[in-house]
């Protein structure tokens, strides 16, 4: 039977992470990282944010990248950990690491994305107060359909942008000479900025990768994915680690 042999897109450290999964389970993986992470300067109005940590009954931490870097913020002005403090975050590693620091942190047990916090028991029981105010720390842009969803139900939502992940800098045509090279079968993003850095990088030769399998996050991210050109959409129904390996368990690689 043909076996999978997949592009990962994912930043360095977080490719390295989920490389090392795929290969315990026999899963072929090539690393292509389309994120780089950047450290936002802190700005007076950030700052200012932070001060006021205490006023929200809510905060989201959207990454791992938000997570360390929201903790060095709050390190700064806050030496007291917050104890009253509810923390919230869309998947479970990015909650971990809040948690591990001290936070009193709650994350969906059922899915990372944006959906399953909205879902999630602890979070809406957050929000249920008058004059509700929800801190979301971020990359420069995202979560928008999360902040979206949360000011439809008269909740005001602050934004913390923390980082930017950039496309890096490749030789043009390495990811078609990658991907032919290695004989991949499969392409995996983690985000929809991590989708069209993927499509950007492929330039005019995102028509004929579009017929490969493409392993996404979330229902959202698929659509768009499909809009894009994308002609085998495949949702991992979470951007963790381990929902990878399912959606590869579970899908059969294309024949040869």
């Amino acid at each position: 039977m043909k076996q999978w042999r997949v592009l990962i897109t994912r930043p360095t450290a977080d490719s390295a992470a989920l490389a090392a999964l795929l290969a315990e389970h026999h899963i072929y993986s090539s690393s292509l990282p389309l994120l780089e992470i950047q450290a936002l300067p802190e700005t007076p109005a950030q700052r200012s944010l932070i001060l006021n940590l205490d006023q929200y009954c809510a905060v989201i931490v959207v990454s791992k990248p938000a997570a360390l870097l929201g903790i060095e913020r709050v390190d700064q002005y806050w030496p007291q950990p917050l104890l009253e403090q509810q923390w919230f975050s869309v998947g479970a590693g990015t909650g971990r690491i809040l948690a591990d620091y001290g936070f009193s942190t709650s994350w969906p047990a059922q899915g990372d994305d944006s959906e399953a916090l909205l879902a999630h028991p602890q979070f809406l029981q957050a929000i249920q107060q008058d004059d509700a105010r929800v801190l979301i720390m971020r990359a420069d842009v995202g979560r928008d359909f999360l902040s979206e969803q949360l000011q439809q139900r008269g909740i005001k939502v602050d934004f913390l942008p923390l980082y930017c992940r950039r496309l890096p800098v490749y030789p043009s045509g390495i990811l078609t000479q990658q991907i032919q090279q290695e004989h991949l079968n499969g392409l995996v993003v983690s985000s929809e900025q991590g989708l069209r850095h993927l499509i950007e990088l492929a330039g005019e030769a995102w028509p004929q990768l579009a017929s490969l399998a493409l392993f996404v996050p979330s229902p959202r991210v698929a659509q768009i994915a499909r809009e894009l050109g994308a002609q085998h959409v495949i949702d991992c129904k979470g951007a963790s680690n381990q929902a990878v390996l399912d959606a590869l368990s579970t899908h059969a690689a294309p024949p040869a």
